[in-house]
């Protein structure tokens, strides 16, 4: 079984902040797999199965619903339910200041790089071995304002390509591999892509 993560905060104040892009990605997922509503909660986490074709098999969408800073047990209980190892099994998407808007970039594994949500997580598994989708939000003026707030009108459209670039890639981790996904996603720039 494969898992897909999205990192957010719940609840319907930061449905739309920049540090929830991780849980639109895993949304629109969702909906193009035509799964239908939010997930049955478990040990504190919102999970959706989806029975993929060969050779996927099966894939768990999983959405922590405890604040960011304590994603990492959420996501434990939820892979203790599956066969999936970490090291290769598991996605996880979450927001980065460090990135522009419009850029995602994919990691084999690493550091949590100042994101409260990885760290926890990492410090839960007892590892930072584990493929991680990063999905550019820019940064602005104090980082803990920037990300509780919603993007701007002029970013609106850039952040919702941004969150389907985020599922596409997915989709291809998915497919292909985290290596197939990396050569086709890191490079990308959408703000920069012709219209």
């Amino acid at each position: 079984m494969k898992v897909i993560c999205g990192l957010g905060n719940p609840g319907e104040r930061y449905l739309l902040t920049r540090h929830n892009v991780g849980f639109r990605v895993v949304d629109l997922l969702a909906d193009r797999w035509g799964l239908t509503g939010s997930g049955r909660v478990r040990d504190g986490a919102a999970v959706l199965e989806a029975s993929m074709p060969d050779p996927i098999g099966r894939a768990l969408l999983v959405k922590p619903q405890r604040f960011m800073n304590l994603s990492g047990s959420a996501l434990k209980a939820a892979m203790r339910q599956t066969d999936a190892d970490p090291t290769t099994d598991l996605l996880v998407i979450a927001d980065d200041a460090d990135l522009p808007l419009g850029k995602v970039r994919l990691r084999r594994s690493g550091s949590a790089g100042g994101h409260n949500g990885l760290r926890d997580i990492i410090a839960a598994l007892g590892t930072d071995e584990f493929n991680r989708l990063r999905v550019g939000i820019g940064r602005g003026g104090e980082l803990v304002d920037h990300v509780l707030a919603t993007f701007k009108p002029g970013e609106k459209t850039l952040a919702s390509e941004a969150i389907a670039t985020g599922a596409d890639a997915a989709e291809r981790w998915l497919r292909d591999g985290i290596d197939v996904a990396m050569s086709e996603f890191n490079g990308l720039d959408l703000a920069e892509a012709p219209e």
